[in-house]
């Protein structure tokens, strides 16, 4: 843990909080900043919202957007990475018989989005399969060879969520603007936890969520485009600023709660505080050490584990066979543990398998680790036996 950071949130000091990469968590600086924007609105609503919001929300944006690496002038807020891949195929001219292909290592709600498209559109999913083994090369490879003459666009996790690896987005980005191909990058966990993520690659579409790993509010969310697609986005809701084009008419939806967007400065100044390299090399090396010993605890050889890429601050552990399925049995076995010991964890289902993701954070210490390691191998053989 990080000297001073546990006081700075307001979660329970009852549970183990090592799931940090599924909403994050918002420091008191962050709320208590919220907090004084509702009240500020609340107190007059018109001028809140004609006088001043525009260049307030275009304030923020700049500082998220040169956070990331990125042109401001390119980047939008969203709601969270899944509004702003629905953006994204929304602003694709798709037509039946076209070709999206996704892995299998996709955040489900994505894959769900595609699938969609496929029985409302007659749009063609492909999925590629990545082995959680593959170097960056092979993840190229099996991405690129599912392409066809009628691929729209190639969707890929930065970090994916259910196995917590890397993938080579630089390499791919390039590989596929050569081959004619749209790429979709969802970068969920990238602000926050890889440094500049944006800077120097430029995929066609790329959507990160400041929510996570950068401390802001739930409902912060960035998304950029290239240069190519400014001016094609087609925002989900037609609104005032329509005729103002991108950014404005994807961001400005009449009412929506702006206030989360207007934290961003305030949330990011925690890196500032601690350091953005301390802060993140504290949370991988503090991720590797729990993987390390719940992997122990577990039985599971270290060749087993996964190595996720740099500066990923989540790791997984293989769970033992049977145990988890499906997203039923692996959200039952994640509603076991949370309940049972007290931890807060993430279980996915992958390739007919459970795995067991733990995150780490500034206010997460080894011994939390430590915890689990000692209570989750009786508590696995229990749910066995039910």
């Amino acid at each position: 843990m990080i000297s001073g950071a546990r006081e700075l949130f307001a979660l329970d000091p009852n549970v183990a909080h090592l799931n940090h990469g599924s909403f994050g968590a918002v420091p008191v600086t962050a709320r208590q900043e919220r907090i004084r924007l509702l009240d500020e609105y609340d107190s007059n609503p018109l001028r809140f919202v004609i006088s001043e919001l525009l260049d307030r929300i275009g304030e923020h944006r700049t500082a998220a957007a040169e956070f990331l690496g990125a042109d401001p002038d390119l980047c939008a807020f969203v709601l969270n990475a899944t509004s702003g891949v629905a953006i994204a195929l929304n602003s694709l001219a798709l037509q039946t018989g076209d070709e999206i292909v996704i892995t299998d290592h996709s955040y489900n709600a994505v894959t769900l989005a595609v699938d969609e498209l496929a029985k409302r559109h007659g749009v063609k999913v492909v999925v590629a399969p990545v082995a959680l083994t593959a170097s960056a090369a092979e993840t190229v490879a099996a991405v690129t060879d599912a392409v066809t003459p009628r691929t729209k666009l190639v969707i890929i996790d930065e970090i994916s969520s259910a196995t917590a690896q890397r993938h080579p987005i630089a390499e791919l980005s390039q590989r596929l603007r050569a081959m004619g191909v749209p790429l979709l990058v969802d970068a969920a966990h990238s602000p926050g936890m890889i440094p500049r993520p944006l800077d120097g690659i430029d995929p066609d579409f790329w959507v990160g969520n400041i929510h996570k790993w950068a401390f802001a509010p739930g409902g912060t969310a960035m998304m950029r485009v290239s240069a190519g697609w400014r001016d094609r986005i087609v925002p989900l809701v037609v609104s005032h600023h329509q005729a103002d084009g991108y950014p404005q008419n994807v961001e400005h939806h009449g009412t929506r709660e702006h206030t989360t967007w207007l934290t961003v400065k305030t949330a990011l100044s925690i890196f500032d505080r601690f350091g953005e390299d301390t802060v993140q090399r504290h949370n991988v090396a503090l991720a590797a050490y729990g993987q390390r010993v719940i992997a122990e605890a577990l039985g599971v050889e270290s060749a087993r584990l996964l190595e996720p890429g740099a500066h990923v601050s989540m790791r997984v552990i293989p769970l033992p066979d049977g145990l988890v399925t499906d997203f039923a049995t692996a959200h039952a076995l994640r509603n076991r543990i949370a309940d049972e010991l007290k931890i807060e964890t993430a279980v996915n289902p992958f390739q007919g398998r459970g795995l067991l993701r733990v995150s780490a954070q500034i206010y997460n210490s080894e011994d939390e680790y430590d915890r689990l390691a000692e209570t989750l191998p009786a508590l696995l053989k229990r749910a066995a036996a039910a």
